[in-house]
């Protein structure tokens, strides 16, 4: 039944995909292998089987805080505190241990074929152990990677968690993955399979299969398979392969894991260089979801629901969307592939959840789309809002600071807007609204505030399991990334006369290591055995951590992409002989620029940049049919084919992207090059970038009106 848009999903109101029977074509559905009550049955009881055993601590021999091997074990952070000492679990443990408590609670929502299936915590247990014992009969080594590429699903998780019962590591693949990229992840990890969700992500594998030596077969979970081969299997297929491995096999395996062993690799986005894989143990991921869960008061057995939308190969919408769900027994709903394209309200309407993460640039386009109505709203109702806003801006800076008073007008303001906006956009029934993955603006926060929607940033890293320092209700700052999480500690390394330096990590959140990459682990983890961020912050007086920059030339995009400017940089100018300097653009914006210097001469004495072009410059002018020998010239003539040159080296850049958010969008060519004497310069000559920022301000402003 489809779940009606004035009521919360109610996990007695919604019938499961077993309970219901599944459409005749599964396999073009992408559906379960479950269609009859014989087998919900036994999947049930595949769920509860090992009963209500109490699980032992299960450590391999460690004296080391960090590995690079795969089949490696750390020696695990414990602390003194009640989280910090909690027994480690495995995610094998953690998963039996929440079917044994709320089996028969939803655990996962999905539509299929416009209305709205559900799968308890047995069933979705049961899923998982039937994907591990295929991936066991197709040939799944220990510690051999398990490729997922694709947009979230049911699939993706039970894929993913189906991989580490096995023994295998899961491993996420960014959907928007060049045929190249895909292929250095599968080589890194030695995958044995790859999981991919359609036609079209089937096809980048086909291209790279015959350089894939680990590979054994290749799953697609959605849609008809337009290419036949024998390693290649439909999800319906796949799961039917390991249906003789006895359950006794699979316990076997899942028993003899260690909680301070790798299971799930996350691939950082190769912004420094090529991408690292970052090793993720059971304990990593089971300590972090309770304790992170605890620290932001999600409610356990039932009674939370989230929309999972981001890029599951994100280790924030992994924590959020799988194993903080998994710890608490909380559901996860998934939104359709075209969530960030406008469909995403529509979803939070249906499925009204309780917690919700978003990365700034959703709340940006939340904030927009708003705006633009309110912008065509009569007057009376404008006026009301803004009257409104104001109560409600005051009102939430109150509660920040511990004042429960609310404002003269704040009921009735709460009954014209905040009430119906919240309803609007599917989130009237939400408690827990946060932010990571990047900086969010100041205004952004105030607006949703105004609005009575504290947003509650989270900051960490993939190295850190996702969230290190949180925030919640009972004790937030506008522009801070909250408090350290119970159990761990942040210090600021070096700080400054003001207090600031590099921030640094530790707890049992921290990762294991870089796979295979020794030198990149020690430069991360030093040899006492703190996280360097590469972030710089500072602590306020009431223990409210502040990021004020960051170390290395990262840019953080809008939608907290990690991009390294400098090789995108390189790239124009070694594709453009005309170009002198190339600095990237985009910062917590929505897309890439740069700005762009011409080759010309410059002063012999003050090495200032003169208005004559350089050679170099003169000859690539001339070659596109521009007659220009200044840069003056340049710029006042325009010429179309001189325009397209350059759009065209940039194209060529843009072709070798990893994905959309790393191509450049937008460029400009300044009036002079950048000098010393400018100060664009250091005495190095190198490109000091927090001076142009401020310098071609306006400019670079500009780029960014619509």
């Amino acid at each position: 039944m489809e779940i009606p848009n004035d009521s919360p999903v109610n996990p007695e109101q919604v019938t499961s995909a077993q309970e219901r029977g599944n459409p005749a074509d599964m396999a073009q559905s992408g559906d379960f292998n479950n269609s009859n009550s014989k087998k919900k049955k036994a999947g049930a009881e595949a769920g509860t089987s090992r009963g209500n055993k109490s699980f032992s601590i299960k450590l391999a021999p460690a004296t080391n805080l960090w590995t690079t091997q795969k089949n490696g074990a750390v020696k695990l952070r414990m602390e003194e505190t009640c989280c910090g000492g909690v027994s480690p679990l495995t995610v094998a443990q953690m998963f039996q241990e929440t079917v044994n408590q709320c089996g028969d609670h939803v655990a996962i929502g999905f539509k299929q074929t416009n209305q709205w299936e559900t799968l308890t915590f047995a069933e979705y247990y049961g899923e998982c152990r039937k994907a591990a014992k295929s991936f066991l009969k197709l040939g799944l080594e220990r510690f051999h990677g398990v490729g997922i590429l694709g947009f979230n699903s049911p699939e993706w998780l039970i894929a993913n968690v189906g991989a580490v019962l096995a023994g295998g590591l899961a491993v996420g693949i960014y959907a928007t993955n060049t045929p190249e990229a895909c292929k250095y992840v599968a080589q890194h990890c030695e995958a044995n399979i790859l999981v991919v969700e359609n036609a079209h992500q089937l096809k980048k594998i086909l291209e790279i299969q015959n350089q894939l030596p680990h590979l054994k077969a290749i799953i697609q979970y959605k849609f008809a398979l337009e290419v036949h081969q024998p390693n290649i299997y439909m999800w319906k297929a796949f799961m039917k392969i390991g249906e003789k491995i006895p359950d006794a096999k699979l316990d076997e395996i899942m028993d003899s894991q260690m909680a301070n062993q790798c299971c799930t690799l996350i691939y950082t986005s190769g912004t420094t260089g090529i991408p690292k894989a970052v090793m993720l143990s059971q304990d990593n991921l089971t300590w972090t979801a309770n304790t992170a869960g605890k620290m932001v008061d999600i409610k356990r057995a039932g009674r939370e629901r989230v929309v999972s939308f981001l890029p599951m190969s994100h280790v924030a919408a992994q924590m959020m969307d799988i194993w903080i769900p998994m710890k608490f027994g909380a559901a996860t709903y998934f939104a359709d592939p075209d969530a960030l394209k406008g469909s995403l309200v529509n979803t939070l309407k249906e499925v009204r959840p309780t917690a919700f993460l978003g990365v700034p640039r959703v709340w940006e386009k939340i904030e927009e789309k708003m705006k633009e109505t309110s912008a065509e709203s009569s007057t009376l109702k404008r006026k009301i809002a803004i009257w409104a806003k104001g109560i409600g801006l005051q009102a939430g800076y109150n509660n920040m600071y511990g004042n429960t008073s609310v404002p003269c007008g704040f009921a009735l303001a709460n009954s014209l807007v905040f009430k119906k906006v919240r309803v609007l956009l599917g989130l009237d029934n939400c408690t827990k609204y946060f932010t990571g993955a990047a900086p969010i603006t100041k205004d952004t926060l105030e607006f949703f505030l105004s609005l009575g929607i504290p947003i509650f940033e989270l900051y960490g890293m993939s190295e850190s399991t996702g969230p290190h320092t949180v925030s919640q209700k009972n004790y937030f700052r506008i522009t801070s990334c909250g408090k350290t999480m119970e159990g761990c500690k942040t210090k600021v390394d070096k700080p400054d006369e003001l207090g600031t330096g590099e921030i640094c990590f530790w707890g049992r959140n921290i990762f294991m290591g870089y796979l295979n990459m020794d030198e990149q682990t020690q430069e991360a983890i030093d040899k006492v055995g703190w996280l360097h961020s590469g972030d710089l912050g500072k602590f306020d007086e009431d223990d409210f951590l502040y990021i004020t920059g960051r170390i290395k030339e990262l840019i953080i995009t809008a939608g907290g992409e990690n991009i390294a400017p400098i090789p995108i940089e390189d790239s124009v100018k070694s594709k453009l002989p005309i170009i002198s300097n190339a600095m990237l653009i985009g910062d917590k914006r929505k897309f890439l620029s740069m700005l762009l210097t011409l080759k010309c001469y410059t002063d012999d004495e003050t090495g200032a940049p003169l208005d004559a072009l350089a050679p170099a410059s003169v000859v690539f002018c001339h070659k596109h049919e521009c007659p220009a020998t200044f840069v003056s010239e340049v710029l006042q003539k325009n010429d179309p084919l001189f325009q397209k040159a350059i759009q065209d080296g940039i194209d060529t850049v843009n072709r070798r992207a990893t994905s959309n958010a790393q191509k450049v969008q937008k460029w400009i060519i300044l009036e002079k090059d950048f000098s010393i004497i400018g100060g664009e310069l250091g005495p190095t000559m190198k490109l000091r970038r927090g001076i142009v920022l401020k310098m071609y301000k306006d400019i670079i402003e500009s780029l960014y009106v619509d």
